[in-house]
């Protein structure tokens, strides 16, 4: 069941391979200092096959939060091209972009940043209601996706009723919600103990196995990017596969 709003279908190549759901060349990110510009970036190319999980690993400022800024378009490069499902992203406005976000990716932050107020249904459903789903369909979603990540049973519970652990699975449901083609993760389990990583860590592996879900993380936890598809650390502003 689609709830989210329709996107322009994408052209498959003609050779018969599939386009992969993200597509990055030559990403570049520089930034002012006193005396010139840090340069944080240096020419990152990536590209990401459906249904891949995909880690990327780094130690603490080497840049990963801000390429994944730029892969899920919260953020612009200073040069390079940025492609989601075939769709070139470079030069839409910023409206156009906010469209993308809401109908082709779903985000999870080291923080769960659920609406304290509301439960974990009401979480689930905010925003298949913002894409204008009906009230049903996105109720019944919410709760298909809270029983499949293990919270059927926390549905009526407010963020602070929660443990860390099921406040991240609730937002990664959140992230779900309007089915999208990348679901970009930030540190998800930065903030959690080792038991409730390893946890969300099997959930985002499952995601991508069973659902056919694309899965980018940024993560300094080597767990995690043993548990991936594919890895690479960033360091010195470019890409290099891990054990390769």
């Amino acid at each position: 069941m689609r709830v989210n709003a329709q996107t322009q279908p994408v052209v498959e190549p003609p050779d018969g391979h599939e386009t992969p759901a993200l597509a990055a060349r030559g990403i570049r990110k520089s930034y002012p200092v006193p005396g010139g510009r840090l340069e944080v970036l240096r020419g990152v190319d990536l590209e990401v096959p459906r249904g891949m999980l995909l880690a990327i690993v780094g130690a603490s400022g080497s840049g990963k939060s801000t390429l994944l800024n730029i892969l899920g378009t919260l953020d612009h490069p200073d040069s390079g091209t940025l492609a989601l499902g075939g769709e070139p992203v470079d030069g839409l406005s910023e409206a156009a972009r906010c469209r993308l976000r809401l109908r082709q990716l779903g985000f999870v932050f080291q923080f769960h940043h659920l609406l304290p107020e509301f439960t974990a249904e009401e979480n689930v459903m905010m925003p298949l209601l913002l894409a204008g789903a009906p009230f049903e369909a996105a109720r019944e979603r919410a709760r298909a996706l809270l029983a499949e990540v293990g919270l059927g049973d926390r549905l009526a519970h407010v963020p602070a009723e929660l443990s860390g652990g099921e406040a991240q699975r609730v937002a990664v449901a959140r992230a779900l919600a309007p089915e999208p083609r990348l679901l970009l993760a930030d540190e998800p389990s930065g903030n959690l103990d080792a038991a409730a990583a390893e946890r969300l860590h099997s959930l985002l592996s499952a995601l991508a196995r069973e659902r056919h879900q694309t899965v980018v993380i940024v993560t300094h936890d080597d767990r995690l990017a043993a548990m991936a598809d594919r890895a690479y650390r960033l360091d010195g502003g470019r890409l290099l596969p891990v054990g390769g």
